[in-house]
């Protein structure tokens, strides 16, 4: 139960002094009843709040995937660069939502596909924790193609946990163990037909000899670019197609999102 007051103030109707005014000026309904007081008590699942004939949704947390686009920062402000928040539309710039709704973990500015956001601190902090052990699944395209016996000595080497170097201030650390395997055509197709791809990296085609799918269960500082690296290949395109069990929806074009709904959030908690 939360005061009208308090979760108005949050849908951005105003200040809680705003809404008292408001209370008085305009017809505002709990389940077909006028109110009046600022401190009616409200059960957000329950009740149905009308202000002058529209119902007023009070949701409760919020959770979102959006299909990340290439060149946008995973942060909530950015002096430089367009920001993964700047894409979201005005209905999540509430001052609740400015406050509350978050990221889970971050995709580099050159990286595309599943980012979440939502205001679930306890969820995000199951599925960052690395005592969770959730998986990240990458799609990634790489500069040169492999040799059916090199494709193998890769799957081995991540399986074993390998030693990747130092990058920028960020020392070398061994990966936990990582599953990787060289994608089949109907995975090259699925992952790249909604992307910035065949814009950005056009100079490159993608193959099943070039192109890897990843699995793994942490997430430092360019892990995935690293771990290729220290095989002697490079990622010169990248893109997260899951969290968990959840799959990035390949409806989602390049900046768009949508709410997920209680069977993806299974997926997520599972």
């Amino acid at each position: 139960m939360e005061r009208i007051d308090k979760l108005m103030a949050h849908e951005g109707f105003g200040s809680r002094k705003d809404i008292r005014k408001l209370l008085r000026s305009s017809e505002v309904l709990l389940n077909g009843k006028r109110i009046y007081d600022p401190g009616t008590q409200i059960d957000i699942d329950k009740d149905v709040i009308l202000l002058d004939g529209e119902e007023i949704d009070f949701h409760g947390n919020i959770y979102l995937m959006m299909n990340k686009i290439m060149h946008t920062v995973s942060s909530n402000k950015d002096g430089e660069h367009q920001t993964v928040f700047d894409l979201l539309e005005d209905n999540m710039r509430t001052p609740y939502l400015q406050e509350k709704l978050h990221l889970v973990g971050r995709l580099d500015m050159d990286t595309e596909g599943m980012l979440l956001f939502t205001t679930d601190g306890e969820l995000t902090h199951r599925l960052i924790s690395p005592k969770s052990h959730i998986s990240k699944t990458y799609f990634c395209v790489l500069e040169h193609s492999e040799t059916p016996e090199h494709q193998a000595e890769i799957k081995k080497i991540f399986a074993e946990g390998i030693e990747v170097g130092p990058e920028d201030n960020e020392e070398g650390f061994k990966c936990e163990s990582a599953d990787v395997h060289f994608a089949s055509e109907y995975e090259i197709e699925n992952a790249l037909k909604i992307s910035s791809f065949a814009q950005e990296r056009s100079e490159y085609s993608a193959t099943p000899e070039n192109c890897a799918v990843l699995k793994i269960y942490e997430g430092k500082y360019h892990q995935v670019k690293r771990m290729f690296t220290a095989v002697g290949n490079k990622v010169i395109f990248l893109k997260r197609i899951s969290m968990g069990s959840l799959v990035l929806d390949n409806t989602l074009e390049p900046g768009e999102y949508k709410y997920l709904d209680e069977a993806d959030l299974e997926k997520l908690k599972s």
